[in-house]
Parts: structure tokens; sequence; C-alpha cells
């Protein structure tokens, strides 16, 4: 049984760390600490959110679901970085 929470503690940490990065992340580009101070406060919620929505990360719907959010997110990197270059050039 320790295994199994030790896992839904890492699962709900990891969830939590997408949301406080991005927040941090949009907060810093933005330099305002008003956004940061909501940031914090999503990635409280998400939080919470992850810890009642723990055993659900098992279904494989749900993890399919999450894996679109990781390509979203890897594409919306890929887009954001690209603008720069092309403005840069």
């Amino acid at each position: 049984m320790e295994q199994k929470d030790k896992e839904k503690k890492k699962t709900v940490d990891s969830f939590t760390d997408i949301f406080k990065t991005f927040g941090e992340a949009v907060s810093e580009i933005f330099n305002d600490p008003e956004l940061k101070k909501k940031a914090k406060e999503f990635a409280d919620s998400a939080s919470d959110s992850a810890k009642s929505l723990a055993d659900r990360f098992k279904d494989e719907e749900v993890k399919s679901k999450f894996r679109d959010v990781g390509k979203a997110a890897e594409e919306f990197g890929r887009n954001i970085a690209d603008h720069f270059e092309s403005k840069e050039k």
C-alpha cells in the first residue's frame, strides 16, 4: 500500500509542477507580480484537484488525454520559439 501512495504523490506532485512552472514562466515573460500571484493560486488549486483525481490517472483514457495535453504544450513551445526566432532575423 505504501508504494501505491508514493506513486499517487509523485503523480500529484508532477501535475502540480506543470501548472506551477507554466504560471511562473508566463508571469516572468510579462514581468507581472499580480500574474505570478494568480499563477500560484492556480497551481495550488490544480494540486488540490489532482489529489482528488489521483486514482483517475490510472485510466487509459485519462492517460491518453494527458499525452494530448503534453503534445499541445510541446507544439505551443515550438511555435513561441519559432515566433521569436523569426522576429530576431
